[in-house]
């Protein structure tokens, strides 16, 4: 038995998966908010009662945004601030007394679609969040991908390739630097191309539907995110190759992306032909807690 755990700002979600990856059980509950030792509590709890439901004893996998430091082995970059700076993988797996696996949302969403997703028969993958900020996985033959800094897929922080003029110099990203990929498409970034193009608040949801109902300010707000997705997804392409991207996320639901992009992504790919595949994630929101238990495959 594989057990999951997505760790979010707000909830803590517990599922737990057969050899097959069927659902046996799957259990919600909130976040304490500011409580480093109730998280750890809360979850050692969850899995108490699960375990002791399902009479088995199964492995460990956390999804949770931000990851351990490689050099001081504290957590770094969680939307549950009071984990930040806390040895939480050594405190957890002291308190389950058993080893843990732990990877942040973007791999696990990777990870999942990967195993038995959208890109299950594929050899390379990059798996894609793109919502309130931007980050990724990458999936080699079903193994999740993990460097010695800790950072592989994160290609929201580098900078948007074949910059335009009006690209130049534009929000500072919150990591400090300009003109970072995030910045353009989140799903912040792209409504902050709509507030300065109409000088109008809209959210991503809305500005989508005025662009299929014809609105010509909309529409060009959609046509330059699809093009900024296209020229940065071709880096990824240059440089990994993957047979499939799989996109995650709110901005995911686009549903004009997974046809207009590949077509847009051709003169910036090193190649006479493009194979690679854009597709949408059969688990979607659950992709995190289901590539949380399956950081054991």
């Amino acid at each position: 038995m594989r057990i999951g755990i997505d760790l979010g700002g707000t909830k803590i979600e517990l599922l737990a998966l057969d050899d097959n990856g069927e659902e046996l059980h799957r259990q919600r509950i909130k976040t304490p908010q500011g409580d480093y030792q109730a998280i750890i509590d809360c979850i050692n709890k969850l899995v108490a009662s699960t375990e002791s439901k399902l009479k088995a004893k199964g492995s460990i996998g956390i999804c949770t945004p931000g990851s351990i430091s490689p050099t001081s082995h504290l957590l770094r970059n969680s939307n549950s601030t009071c984990l930040n700076n806390q040895p939480f993988k050594r405190d957890l797996e002291k308190s389950l007394s058993r080893n843990i696996r732990m990877a942040n949302d973007a791999n696990c969403f990777a990870l999942s679609e990967a195993t038995d997703g959208a890109a299950n028969n594929a050899g390379i993958v990059f798996g894609v969040i793109i919502g309130t900020g931007c980050g990724a996985g990458i999936v080699i033959n079903k193994q999740l991908i993990d460097g010695p800094n800790s950072i592989t897929g994160e290609w929201g922080h580098n900078p948007l390739p074949y910059l335009s003029d009006d690209e130049i110099n534009t929000t500072q990203c919150w990591c400090g630097n300009f003109g970072c990929i995030e910045t353009f498409l989140s799903g912040i970034g792209f409504e902050t191309d709509y507030q300065l193009t109409t000088g109008i608040t809209q959210d991503s949801k809305q500005i989508v539907a005025d662009a299929s109902a014809g609105d010509t300010d909309a529409t060009n707000v959609l046509s330059r995110y699809q093009q900024r997705l296209a020229k940065s997804l071709a880096h990824v392409i240059n440089i990994l190759d993957p047979h499939i991207i799989v996109l995650g996320g709110g901005m995911s639901n686009i549903e004009s992306l997974y046809s207009t992009v590949p077509n847009l992504w051709q003169p910036y790919v090193f190649s006479d032909t493009v194979k690679t595949k854009l597709v949408a994630p059969i688990h979607g929101d659950s992709s995190g807690v289901r590539g949380a238990a399956w950081l054991w495959n």
